[in-house]
């Protein structure tokens, strides 16, 4: 068994900290959820856990920024969004500060968890917030990689990052850039654009299922959702003339959204969308929910050819 996400985040941040003192964590009673346990015990004095009180904890962050601190403040994402969206908003985002805010387990990696945090709907509200960068890593090498990305960057940020499980798609020494996705397979037919843990394996299976129906796709993980990497989707839409987004999250206002707008504008180009449609979490196993809310490989193949169809 690899290393979980959480565990490579948190092996990261205190990489960080060993070389950069401004590096610090904030947590909300979530501390054994997130991993971070380990940056408490190396650096107490830079960990700073606040309780059930997530607002709190985005108005300390805030508090620490403005003082030349990097704050790292997590939550499970439904608290790390709908919770604390007006104190992010405000505090950290209008004030132009530098807070990263972690939103772990989205969408239907909530599992057991059920309906109350299983955030579809976190990604569209961040869009919503101006010059903010949204960030959601594939695996444990992107998650390492785009940490560091982010703890670079001067401004907030929003990281939107499964907790558990191991998976590997990239190399270790491959190199990420805030703001430009990654062709991970290419194709003439259509392009499915995915992003995070759960869907840019299911859209690389999707792509082999593809394969065998004589259909030749492209893979993209839009690791950075905002801002979105204009120049790679346009170029794509001109090559293969249809387009699949492919998210754990509401088709409207997240991945699927940004890109539909994109393309209206620069490129018109027959699209579909996969991800939750007018729905609420629910209770289940992640395979369950997978299927229920039609993430997987097949609806996704199915979903290229008919955008393939209607092109």
């Amino acid at each position: 068994m690899g290393k979980d996400m959480r565990d490579v985040y948190t092996e990261t941040l205190i990489e960080l900290a060993e070389k950069d003192d401004r590096i610090c964590v904030l947590e909300a009673d979530l501390m054994n959820a997130t991993g971070t346990r380990p940056f408490s015990q190396r650096f107490p004095e830079r960990t700073f856990d606040v309780g059930v009180s997530e607002a709190d904890m985005v108005g300390t962050a805030s508090g620490l920024s403005a003082e030349g601190k990097i704050p790292f403040a997590a939550s499970f994402s439904t608290f790390a969004s709908r919770r604390v969206f007006d104190q992010f908003f405000l505090s950290a985002n209008y004030a132009r500060l530098n807070v990263k805010l972690v939103g772990t387990d989205p969408g239907i990696t909530a599992t057991y968890n059920g309906g109350t945090h299983m955030s579809f709907e976190d990604v569209g509200m961040m869009r919503l917030i101006p010059d903010l960068t949204i960030v959601e890593p594939s695996d444990i090498v992107s998650c390492a990689a785009l940490v560091k990305a982010v703890a670079r960057h001067s401004g907030c940020v929003y990281l939107r990052m499964h907790r558990k499980g191991s998976q590997e798609l990239y190399p270790a020494d491959t190199e990420f850039t805030l703001g430009k996705g990654c062709v991970l397979r290419d194709g003439t037919d259509v392009t499915l654009i995915a992003s995070g843990f759960v869907m840019v394996p299911e859209a690389l299976r999707a792509a082999e299922l593809l394969e065998k129906s004589g259909i030749s796709a492209a893979v993209i993980d839009m690791h950075t959702i905002k801002p979105l990497d204009a120049e790679l989707v346009v170029a794509y839409a001109k090559k293969t003339g249809a387009i699949v987004t492919c998210e754990n999250h509401q088709t409207a206002g997240g991945l699927g959204g940004a890109v539909a707008e994109l393309l209206a504008e620069e490129h018109p180009t027959r699209m579909g969308r996969i991800g939750s449609q007018e729905r609420f979490g629910q209770v289940g196993t992640f395979e369950y929910l997978l299927n229920d809310y039609r993430m997987d490989a097949v609806s996704i193949a199915e979903k290229a050819e008919n955008v393939i169809k209607r092109r």
